[in-house]
């Protein structure tokens, strides 16, 4: 009984500390459980045994299925999990297969905004497409102390920002959302023959026409239930997982001039791998060697096919030019595209290599608020902090109901770029990401699969086995 007492008393006072950590007292429901489980043994956990065979077999594996979802549910939660590169948009230094060893305490884990889920799910059920998740109860964004907090130029996981509303279609799931209804409300003005020159409006002016876009696109969206099915909205903690690279920090005056990130006014340094797209003449195929020695992948291959453009590092851009043989002209791609630039409600005349300035936003920090800047920080405020945000007719704003000419942040932000930069949906497009959806710090890449090749001696990246994220600058 000795024995028994101080397993309780050891296995206690490790559960009273991972509560205190997470400050989180509801948890001392669990601890009769405990006790009972140790001591008293009123509740037989094992009834299962006494049941003949097969049916004790079967329950044998229930028992160990169910204690492994439980653990590897709050290993998940709480520690660390897996994510898989799924896109180019931060080649070449994380590629599309790598397997990365993400933590949860490199930044403190959240307190689950949605706790009652399926382990192993982030929203939907495979196969029968249904909702992973119980909205009830939702908690309120809460984190535990964690090691550090997110610093320059750290490589992030994050849930998508936008991504708090989805059709429920599956084929069109990935794609943004808000873009969808500006881009069918645009053509669908159009079309109507209500095209207006922006550029000429008031700031009052624009948000009103940017509002009748919305609608329209929505509209269309809601029309059409075969296409695209319903609306869906899912709370930040159910969100897509997105990997990107910190560019700028809260507080920071953050500024793009051709391609190059600058914050308060001094050049961010590049990552080493970044990429841009550049319009390529080939003279005749590129040869095997050369394109495994430059990184080249079937998708940048593909993409200058249907293009004429492709992704290229430093590296790459300069072996191209070396070799005469190969290759007739590689020239940067500068086309302005304005379109689609964040935020979609205004218009700035921003693209993607020229972006900003525009100020991140700070816990505590206050900012004031115009006509001019409200559609930068119209979302935050309205969307990430739950304030109810309205514009009157003679271009009051108000905040819940009160008239308002700053406003202070509740939350720090951050602002998230891919190193493909001309291939990347990031920050530039749907703006700023709120702490409470970081997720995590990639710490190794445990795993490494090239999509373009099969086979342990070609299919494996061998080499990026156990390497470190924080040695990919």
């Amino acid at each position: 009984m000795k024995v028994q007492w101080a397993k309780f008393i050891i296995v206690l006072l490790l559960y009273l500390l991972f509560l205190w950590w997470l400050k989180s007292w509801l948890g001392l429901i669990v601890v009769p459980f405990i006790y009972d489980l140790y001591i008293s043994r009123k509740i037989r956990w094992d009834w299962w045994k006494d049941l003949e065979n097969p049916m004790r077999m079967v329950m044998s594996w229930v028992d160990a299925l169910v204690f492994a979802l439980v653990a590897v549910y709050f290993i998940n939660l709480f520690f660390f999990q897996n994510y898989v590169i799924p896109s180019s948009s931060l080649e070449k230094s994380l590629l599309t297969g790598d397997y990365l060893f993400v933590s949860k305490v490199s930044y403190g884990p959240r307190i689950p905004q949605t706790p009652l889920s399926m382990p192993l799910t982030q929203h939907t059920m495979p196969i029968i497409n249904t909702k992973s998740y119980i909205d009830w109860p939702h908690w309120d964004y809460r984190r535990a102390k964690g090691l550090g907090s997110v610093k320059l130029n750290d490589i992030v996981v994050f849930n998508f920002p936008a991504g708090d509303t989805v059709v429920s279609e599956p084929r069109w799931q990935p794609q943004d959302y808000y873009q969808m209804c500006y881009g069918y409300g645009t053509l669908i003005m159009e079309q109507n023959g209500l095209k207006m020159d922006v550029d000429s409006m008031s700031p009052l002016q624009q948000r009103k026409y940017y509002e009748a876009v919305y609608s329209a696109g929505r509209n269309y969206l809601l029309s059409q239930p075969a296409e695209y099915g319903v609306l869906l909205s899912r709370p930040a903690d159910r969100r897509e997982n997105y990997v990107k690279r910190c560019v700028g920090l809260p507080g920071q005056t953050l500024q793009i001039k051709d391609r190059i990130v600058y914050l308060d006014g001094k050049p961010n340094k590049e990552p080493d791998n970044v990429q841009y797209t550049y319009a390529v003449k080939l003279r005749e195929r590129l040869p095997e060697d050369f394109i495994k020695e430059n990184g080249i992948t079937q998708e940048d291959l593909t993409q200058l096919n249907q293009s004429g453009y492709m992704p290229l590092t430093q590296k790459a851009y300069k072996a191209m030019l070396s070799r005469k043989d190969l290759v007739e002209s590689v020239k940067l791609n500068t086309s302005r595209t304005v379109g689609d630039i964040y935020p979609l409600n205004g218009r700035y005349g921003w693209t993607r290599d020229n972006y900003g300035p525009v100020w991140i936003p700070a816990k505590g920090k206050s900012i004031k608020l115009t006509l001019e800047n409200l559609p930068i920080y119209e979302r935050p405020i309205r969307v990430y902090e739950e304030n109810d945000l309205q514009v009157k007719d003679d271009g009051t704003i108000l905040i819940n109901g009160k008239p308002a000419t700053e406003y202070t942040f509740k939350m720090d932000y951050y602002w998230m770029q891919g190193d493909n930069r001309h291939n990347s949906a990031d920050s530039r497009y749907w703006g700023f990401v709120p702490e409470d959806h970081i997720v995590g710090k990639p710490i190794f890449i445990w795993w490494s699969s090239d999509p373009d090749r099969k086979g342990l001696a070609e299919g494996v990246r061998w080499s990026r086995l156990f390497r470190f994220v924080d040695n990919i600058k």
